[in-house]
């Protein structure tokens, strides 16, 4: 609609809806919403000029929580690889070109109204603990440099008064440590390097990522055969002889870091390489003076020499461990995404590892059910597409993953999907127990097998290889990680689990999933579920009208 005459058309709208600036709007305004203490709530408003361009628009929020909100601008990004040739229906578009993604901040330059083109700028509210239950006004207003009124929205926000409990669900968006010094051209663990570390810590930890890839030494993912990434070891080694000394100081440094930023668990990176574990990852150490690698593609991850290194470096790395009160905080890999052609090499380097560190967790992203029912892996991650088996026959402490292979029917978060495909998410990991959710590409800014550094502002599928969104969360901005719509809206479907959780505490799990269920022609799996926001949307509210209901009735 106009508003009142103006020269901006304005719409409210949900943060499930992704605005293209070449096609009209067709979603209906969206102005009011719910949230309980604790939680970050998003909306947007659109505009669209239909004159000349206006520039410089200043957009402000009126509201009596000034310092609990920001304002960004929905920015636009190239996809060129949005899907594969054999996309199901559950897509937005499946042409290149332009996409919503990056939520930039407002600088003094404000916005750019462009003749005929629908924008959106991202509305976050940080719902404290000091919050005044009930329902409050936030305005946002468009305005010319001068002062003049172009437009004004009103989103009613209802706050209630419970707190969304903590998150129990471990997350783990896997953190490339190297692509960080190399998109910023900064030494490896130099200053600078550390202090961007932070950066892109603290934002993982304050959108629900509570685990950490840790590099014990360079994680062996994503490398072409023969081909190595940039070298990111915390542990320093000293070979003499057959004997190796290690040093943990960056690795306290490390763990110290992100402790403080909100990290809870550490996974220490594969000590095998990925797809079949048959070789030793890339490690250097200082041997006669010099620095060298000792270990990788040429060496046998069966081979004595390996062995021989893992027995000495296991029992130091418990040590410190326990040293450091992290027995409960630690989880281990021994090689990515095995197929049953690898099951032999998997299970050599298995029985390696389960020798020294069976008391801890040992996580992997896999698929076959074999793997777990032979018992070479006791912590599978299955996908969401073959989680099944898993589920029927109800593994414990069970997680799930996906990546650019779960293109069709599940859940995920390519750029060209809608938001609601994304969040979704939330109700399927209450509904199955799942202890935790695992992704490769929190910020993977490399081509495909890391054979080059891309700009991830132009290129946003890794060299042309996987559906555009698939390798990273965040954009690396000037001083630090850009966020997106996608990682806002995972956030949002991390809070709707943690939601579920409280309202299962007032009326149990059997009357939570009735409720989810109750209007649907068939029951939530990881495979057949709603696929529109509104029922998104709706589920949400009728959730939190129920917590507040039963909390008041307790």
């Amino acid at each position: 609609m106009i508003n009142n005459g103006q020269e901006l058309e304005t719409r409210c709208l949900s943060s499930l809806v992704k605005v293209f600036a070449d096609e009209e709007l067709q979603e209906p305004a969206s102005k009011r919403g719910s949230a309980l203490l604790n939680e970050v709530y998003s909306f947007q408003v659109a505009y669209r000029n239909d004159g000349t361009i206006l520039s410089s628009i200043k957009v402000s929020a009126e509201t009596d929580f000034q310092e609990s909100l920001s304002i960004r601008s929905v920015g636009l990004i190239p996809c060129e690889l949005p899907c594969y040739h054999d996309p199901d229906d559950n897509i937005l578009r499946s042409t290149p070109g332009l996409y919503p993604d990056p939520l930039y901040p407002l600088d003094d330059n404000g916005i750019t109204g462009l003749p005929n083109q629908w924008r959106s700028v991202w509305i976050t509210v940080n719902v404290s603990e000091k919050m005044k239950p009930g329902v409050h006004t936030i305005k946002i207003n468009f305005e010319t440099d001068a002062g003049k009124s172009l437009a004004q929205e009103t989103f009613e926000l209802e706050v209630i008064p419970e707190k969304l409990p903590e998150q129990k669900l471990i997350h783990t968006e896997w953190f490339h440590t190297d692509c960080i010094a190399v998109q910023y051209d900064v030494d490896i663990f130099s200053e600078e390097h550390w202090s961007l570390i932070e950066r892109y810590v603290q934002t993982a930890a304050e959108h629900g990522i509570n685990m950490i890839l840790t590099p014990l030494f360079t994680p062996p993912l994503d490398t072409e055969v023969g081909r190595e990434r940039p070298t990111v070891q915390l542990i320093d080694v000293e070979k003499v002889g057959e004997n190796y000394y290690f040093s943990f100081d960056k690795l306290i440094r490390w763990v110290d870091l992100c402790t403080e930023k909100g990290i809870k668990y550490f996974e220490f990176a594969h000590f095998f390489t990925q797809w079949g574990a048959e070789h030793a990852p890339k490690i250097v150490a200082t041997e006669n003076g010099d620095v060298k690698k000792i270990f990788g593609w040429e060496t046998d991850a069966a081979g004595e020499d390996y062995k021989l290194f893992l027995s000495q470096f296991f029992p130091e790395l418990i040590m410190f461990i326990e040293e450091q009160d992290l027995e409960n905080r630690v989880y281990f890999h021994i090689s990515d995404e095995p197929s049953l052609n690898q099951l032999d090499s998997y299970q050599q380097a298995s029985e390696i590892i389960y020798r020294y560190l069976s008391k801890f967790p040992i996580i992997d992203a896999l698929s076959d059910f074999q793997f777990y029912e032979k018992g070479i892996i006791r912590n599978p991650i299955p996908a969401n597409n073959h989680i099944e088996p898993f589920i029927e026959n109800q593994v414990p402490n069970l997680w799930t993953y996906y990546c650019c292979s779960q293109y069709k029917h599940v859940s995920n978060r390519f750029i060209n999907f809608p938001s609601a495909r994304n969040r979704i998410i939330g109700m399927q990991l209450y509904k199955f127990n799942i202890e935790g959710f695992l992704h490769w590409g929190y910020n993977f800014w490399f081509s495909q097998f890391s054979r080059r550094q891309i700009d991830p502002f132009r290129n946003t599928d890794a060299g042309y290889a996987f559906p555009s969104g698939d390798p990273f969360l965040v954009y690396p901005g000037k001083d630090g990680p850009i966020e997106s719509i996608r990682m806002e809206v995972f956030f949002e479907a991390l809070q709707d689990l943690r939601a579920l959780q409280l309202l299962e505490k007032l009326i149990g799990k059997n009357e939570v999933i009735e409720l989810l269920e109750d209007k649907l022609d068939q029951p939530i799996s990881f495979s057949k579920y709603p696929c529109d926001s509104e029922w998104l949307l709706e589920i949400r509210e009728e959730v939190n009208r129920r917590i507040a209901e039963e909390s008041v009735n307790k």
